[in-house]
């Protein structure tokens, strides 16, 4: 078992350098100066974050609003009810919330969840499967629609939170809190 997990661990150290160097030979093979069409796609990168710089800080912010003022807590009491009918722990109607805007804000959240029920209780477990079922689905559709200037969306939102809510149902049930 030592010896599989050595090799993995060698083989994830090189795929970077390997990946890079396969790159820079394909396209000195392909004849194309390597070194221009980097610093091209760096300056485009960069001009891109400037341009989603407004909605990033914006949706931290509303975040951390959303936090501090204790609104998160509050819903959450005020959904105790309907999520114990659901079998959802209703500590975790903060981080669903959160999730669909951050996911920074929701790796916080789920570390203050681990921190006060335990990686291993049935909420942590939750807590870490909802974070790979689900997407942070404002976030996602305001900087890649404002990058790709589309303007209309048609039914992306509706299509990503029934998807979020497929991802959430998917975590209670492998959970087993059903």
């Amino acid at each position: 078992m030592d010896r599989a997990f050595g090799f993995l661990v060698y083989l994830s150290d090189a795929i970077v350098p390997v990946l890079v160097f396969m790159i820079v030979a394909c396209g000195l093979a392909a004849k194309v100066q390597v070194y221009d069409v980097f610093v091209k796609g760096a300056r485009s990168g960069f001009l891109t974050v400037i341009r989603i710089m407004p909605t990033l800080i914006g949706l931290m912010v509303a975040v951390g609003i959303l936090r501090a003022s204790g609104f998160l807590d509050f819903l959450s009491q005020l959904l105790c009810g309907l999520t114990d009918r659901l079998h959802f722990p209703s500590e975790l109607v903060p981080l669903t919330v959160v999730r669909l805007f951050s996911s920074s804000a929701a790796t916080g959240l789920a570390l203050d969840i681990f921190k006060q029920f335990g990686t291993d209780s049935s909420i942590g477990l939750l807590a870490s499967l909802m974070m790979s079922c689900t997407e942070t689905v404002f976030y996602t559709m305001s900087v890649y629609f404002m990058t790709a200037k589309v303007q209309k969306t048609r039914y992306t939102l509706a299509g990503a939170l029934v998807a979020t809510g497929a991802g959430i149902v998917a975590s209670v049930v492998l959970a087993g809190m059903m």
